[in-house]
């Protein structure tokens, strides 16, 4: 995590620990919010990129220390963060995730182009406590 980032966190008094090893962290966690390396962002540097690349990856190894109630969530795409065998357990939230999100795509849209009024929606005006 970046200096920033730490410094920010601490200013606001927010708790964290940083840790490299997936396995502990997975086993206390309710979440396991995966992202992909992007390669794009290490411009020239590729061999900062190679290093990173596969350092952390989901399998079930990782499902096998991680909490009953946990779950594992992804932006997607992915390329090889989380393994494919992951997919079939219950605790692999990414396809829903996405489906999810699609819904809420769709409302935010209707909102833009239809309006609160339209939809029924009562919102209250600036200056108006409700």
């Amino acid at each position: 995590m970046k200096d920033d980032i730490k410094d920010y966190l601490i200013s606001m008094n927010v708790k964290w620990e940083e840790s490299s090893d997936l396995m502990e962290v997975a086993s206390k966690c309710d979440v396991v919010y995966q992202t992909r390396i992007q390669r794009e962002r290490f411009g020239e540097r590729n061999y900062l990129y190679e290093e990173a690349r596969g350092k952390y990856i989901v399998d079930v190894n990782v499902l096998s220390v991680m909490q009953k109630h946990a779950i594992v969530m992804h932006p997607l795409p992915r390329l090889d963060e989380i393994t494919v065998n992951v997919d079939e357990d219950p605790r692999a939230a990414y396809f829903r995730q996405a489906k999810n999100g699609l819904y809420i795509r769709m409302a935010i849209l209707k909102l833009l182009l239809l309006g609160w009024e339209q939809l029924g929606i009562k919102c209250c005006n600036p200056g108006n406590h409700v």
